[in-house]
């Protein structure tokens, strides 16, 4: 669904200035802030003393740290101290850092915890920042550089389920697929629950010498609803992922130094696979089954990592293989534009929000990326081996900078061996800001594209963020040679929030590495929210919306202008709805086909949406996402409906069933199409997970089955038994096209 937004820029931007201002000179009040580095805990150096990493805090050790404690609210009483007390104690010796949490809990056996499996523990809302999922649990942030903009992420739950992210510029990205080396352990007790996170310095970045970290701790209790956090608990201007109002850690002193500081992780793979020929009878009633290839085959890879200086990080990789990444999920096109697939090869996620340069989007295709890691390895004909490359990521002084150099193979579908590289850099602009550049460089032997920009974000007070870029792309082949640019300023409080952009994107901009959405636009966006606390009928907030976007191409010539207004109201319980109606006009300035099923003309089309989505409480046994969106546009009607079901079973079983209903009445054509995707996962220990997904198209008349197994035998390490299946196309409904199982073993050695 492409989210409906906009309208004049210039209208807004004195008011949030002014907004700003006046949000920068109001005084505290009688509260404590939410966190300006000014609260700190101190780390205790310990020696000869032995933590058992079993989440019991009960070595005479963890009371020699003074705890953390005066967690307050975020919701649902801001500034309120939290209902359940939480302590936090820090230890550390020559390898490792300890952290103990102990979550009190006047009622122990309403704990919620239904999650095992890694990196379930949180997850990220539409806009992209962190929530908690349906467990109690709680976070850590820690700012090693003490940069006010970057910093790790550690959670867990009670059942001492393992998550682990990284935070980009205060928030801006949350990177949640990165995957770090340590070990946590959780317990229930008759106080509530308790924890104990190791983490390794190695798996830490930090500059030398003996300088404090930031440091924050959230919290949820989730039967309450209820976030608290030692630092950054204010709705203006903060919350978790707010780096700049973290806390800190201080008496970190002579933390060690690895000399080689290496890490080498080999990988061997197995592989199996039958194959339908695309030749020969056709299976079905009565017309025999197609003919198949077989063939087995295997591989071995490297990946290196190494610290150069503290902080700065050098991976490297050869004949590098994805087997064990999840499918992505089937989607059904309705628009005329190219639809957007997430980045899951861990590889090109660590780091990831380095090289985020350009303007992203909550509920469409970004608009503008001047890099996108899916163009390197994967194609619309399938995956492209990739021969190797090197990384080199991380902070030097006040500057955060990264580098990519990969190179892929040709492959039997005439796409040659290519060359990808990307330079990105950034400096610290006060507190939190940052001024910026990248380059991104594609050549193979009879072709090249280079792209590259400058881009900037400024934070003038707590609430207020400025933000922007100017790009430029160059072809070597006629064509491509363009231009690209953005003004955004985001005003963002607990009660009121305005968002107002201005994007450009010339006709010939082609940035071959990156994601354009639309070529040839001018585009200007308007949103804004309001937000009630009305404490009847047990709501926690309700919010009223207003979403405008006025769209031209570079010639003045209008393309689409649309309004809308949608209300949300959310309960203390957890359960929300959110319904939303949208007005406008848009044209279509060259015939396309919808899903290449249905044709549409060029023309100036009336086009009116109305939609709703409702969601239940996550903290719930079986919990319910539900979606539809009626639009009356090319002359006829688009219906998209969808349901999701997500089962608890415990924390070793989870289900989820999904039914994505789309139908399509238009003046040349009508279709339906339906996906169904079912998943099961089984968490039989926090190391062993066993997951399954399995997708119906009827469109394509095409199902798929992909099932992954996977053993983390030592921390770094794994084994994965990759199983996958698929049947059916528009030319041959349901029969088989393919199989192939994949058994991978890696092992993490820290020379």
């Amino acid at each position: 669904m492409q989210n409906p937004r906009c309208a004049p820029l210039a209208a807004v931007v004195s008011l949030l200035a002014a907004a700003g201002l006046a949000a920068a000179q109001q005084p505290a009040g009688g509260v404590p802030t939410s966190g300006d580095a000014q609260a700190t805990v101190r780390a205790v150096r310990i020696s000869g003393q032995v933590v058992r990493v079993d989440g019991r805090l009960d070595e005479p050790v963890w009371q020699t740290a003074t705890p953390a404690s005066g967690f307050r609210q975020r919701e649902p009483q801001e500034g309120a101290a939290a209902s359940e007390a939480t302590d936090v104690r820090v230890l550390y010796d020559e390898n490792t850092l300890y952290i103990g949490i102990v979550a009190h809990d006047r009622e122990p056996d309403a704990v919620i915890s239904r999650i095992l499996q890694r990196d379930q523990v949180m997850s990220v809302d539409f806009f992209g920042a962190p929530i908690f999922a349906g467990d109690d649990a709680v976070a850590i942030l820690l700012d090693t550089f003490h940069d006010h903009r970057n910093a790790f992420v550690f959670a867990t739950n009670p059942n001492g389920a393992e998550f682990d992210a990284l935070i980009t510029d205060e928030g801006r990205e949350f990177n949640r697929d990165w995957r770090g080396v340590w070990r946590v352990a959780a317990v229930r007790t008759s106080d509530g629950w308790s924890a104990e996170f190791a983490i390794p310095f190695r798996t830490l970045r930090y500059p030398a010498g003996d300088t404090p970290w930031g440091f924050n701790v959230a919290r949820v209790i989730r039967r309450k609803n209820e976030e608290t956090l030692w630092q950054s608990w204010k709705r203006d201007g903060s919350g978790f992922a707010r780096v700049s109002n973290a806390g800190t850690i201080t008496g970190l002193t002579g933390l060690p130094r690895e000399g080689i500081n290496l890490e080498v992780k080999p990988y061997s793979l197995g592989a199996g696979d039958q194959t339908a020929l695309t030749t020969g009878s056709a299976g079905g009633a009565g017309g025999g089954a197609r003919p198949t290839v077989s063939g087995a085959s295997g591989a071995f890879g490297v990946d290196l990592k190494t610290e150069l200086r503290p902080g700065l990080v050098l991976d490297g990789t050869l004949n590098t293989d994805f087997a064990q990444v999840e499918v992505d999920d089937q989607q059904v096109n309705l628009t005329r534009f190219s639809l957007f697939y997430p980045e899951k090869r861990d590889f090109f996620l660590e780091n990831a929000g380095i090289f985020q340069f350009g303007a992203t989007a909550a509920m469409e295709p970004p608009p503008f990326l001047l890099f996108f890691s899916r163009r390197i390895g994967l194609s619309d004909s399938g995956a492209v081996p990739v021969i190797g490359g090197a990384r080199l990521t991380g902070r030097v002084g006040g500057q955060t900078v990264g580098f990519l150099d990969i190179t892929t193979d040709a492959t039997p579908f005439d796409i040659p061996r290519r060359n990808f590289a990307v330079l990105r850099a950034k400096r610290d602009v006060g507190d939190a800001g940052y001024v910026g550049a990248m380059v991104t460089d594609l050549r193979d032997a009879t072709h090249s594209n280079t792209a590259g920009g400058v881009d900037w974000s400024f934070w003038p007070a707590r609430s207020v963020n400025v933000q922007g870029f100017a790009a430029r792309t160059a072809t070597s082949t006629p064509g491509g040679d363009d231009g690209a640019y953005r003004l955004a300023v985001d005003y963002q409080t607990g009660r009121l929030g305005i968002t107002a952009q201005h994007l450009m994107v010339g006709p010939d901009a082609n940035a071959e590495m990156g994601f354009i959405t639309r070529n040839d636009i001018r585009r200007t966006n308007l949103d804004s929210r309001l937000t009630f606390r009305p404490n009847v009928m047990g709501l926690r907030t309700f919010q009223l919306f207003y979403f405008g976007q006025y769209v031209t191409r570079t010639d003045q010539l209008r393309q689409d202008v649309l309004n809308g207004l949608a209300l949300n109201p959310r309960w203390n319980s957890g359960e929300s709805f959110t319904v939303y109606a949208n007005r406008g006009r848009t044209r279509v300035d060259d015939d396309f086909d919808i899903a290449d099923s249905v044709h549409v003309r060029a023309g100036d089309y009336a086009n009116t949406q109305v939609g709703v989505f409702a969601s239940t409480s996550t903290s719930r046994p079986v919990s319910l996402h539900l979606f539809a969106q009626r639009d009356w546009v090319y002359g006829g009607r688009l219906l998209t409906s969808s349901t999701m079901a997500t089962i608890n079973g415990g924390p070793h079983l989870t289900l989820g069933l999904g039914l994505t209903h789309n139908e399509v009445e238009l003046p040349l054509g009508h279709f339906r199409a339906d996906l169904l995707a079912a998943r099961v996962g089984v968490a039989f220990t926090t190391k062993l997970f066993l997951n399954t997904l399995v997708q119906v198209n009827t469109l394509d008349r095409a199902v798929s089955a992909n099932v992954r197994f996977n053993y983390i035998y030592r921390p770094g390490s794994d084994f994965y038994v990759v199983l996958n299946e698929q049947r059916g196309d528009r030319t041959l409904p349901w029969e088989f096209k393919s199989r192939g199982v994949r058994l991978k073993l890696t092992y993490l050695a820290r020379i």
